[in-house]
């Protein structure tokens, strides 16, 4: 398979450097495109995708003062979209079914192309830690930006440990009486997390907890293994 067809956000191009206007599109076109397909199944009248994409504009809208930046306009898109979307839901299915819907409808479109060219790139880099290190620090200054808080404890050679100590996402949801929904927004990095594979890349990805699950920050904390810690697995 060829890294075209593999590599749908240009993991493994030379200086990446994410382009936030088309990843969220991307993402917010397959999130709406499976309710579509979902709606017969979950019971939706007619029209009522529509009224969601039209709930979507109205609520960007009237929360365009927490825009601070360049990313954060994209973040608050997809984040909206997840709101309009869980208040359309609702009228036919209670929280926890539509949070599971919404859920897949953010993590199931993109996820094997996310997987793939996570999976291309680090297979093809002569060193996989500092090529995902590299894609991390890209995607902290380039998709996630001001609106987020990072604390980076460890850097090294070694070892990155970077804490999200505030979550864009989750202000946004919570300001819209929906933080339950926090953790749809976490179960997308599952996949690119599924492509790591410590024995034939060298090193381990850890996140014990994220802000939407309860926990004080989102630790994402990456390290080099040896063979015997790859035998072994996770440290504790």
């Amino acid at each position: 398979m060829s890294d075209e067809s593999t590599d749908t956000f240009d993991l493994t191009g030379d200086d990446y450097r994410p382009d936030p206007d088309r990843d969220t599109t991307l993402l917010i076109e397959g999130f709406f495109d499976r309710i579509a397909r979902r709606s017969a199944a979950l019971g939706l009248p007619d029209g009522r995708l529509d009224a969601m994409r039209a709930r979507h504009t109205a609520l960007l809208a009237a929360s365009a003062h927490r825009i601070v930046d360049e990313p954060s306009r994209h973040n608050l898109r997809i984040t909206l979209a997840l709101v309009a979307a869980y208040e359309g839901l609702r009228p036919e299915l209670d929280g926890p079914a539509a949070a599971a819907e919404l859920r897949a409808a953010l993590v199931e479109p993109l996820g094997e192309a996310m997987r793939d060219g996570t999976r291309a790139m680090l297979d093809a880099a002569a060193d996989p830690f500092a090529a995902m290190v590299a894609v991390s620090k890209a995607r902290e200054e380039h998709a996630f930006g001001a609106a987020f808080t990072f604390h980076r404890p460890v850097d090294d050679d070694e070892r990155y440990f970077v804490d999200v100590r505030h979550c864009f996402y989750h202000e946004v949801l919570a300001a819209h009486g929906a933080p339950e929904l926090t953790p749809a927004m976490c179960a997308i990095d599952a996949n690119w997390i599924d492509a790591i594979d410590p024995d034939r890349h060298g090193f381990a990805f850890e996140r014990a907890t994220t802000i939407g699950l309860g926990g004080t920050h989102c630790p994402f904390h990456f390290r080099r293994v040896g063979p015997a810690e790859r035998e072994a697995g996770p440290a504790a």
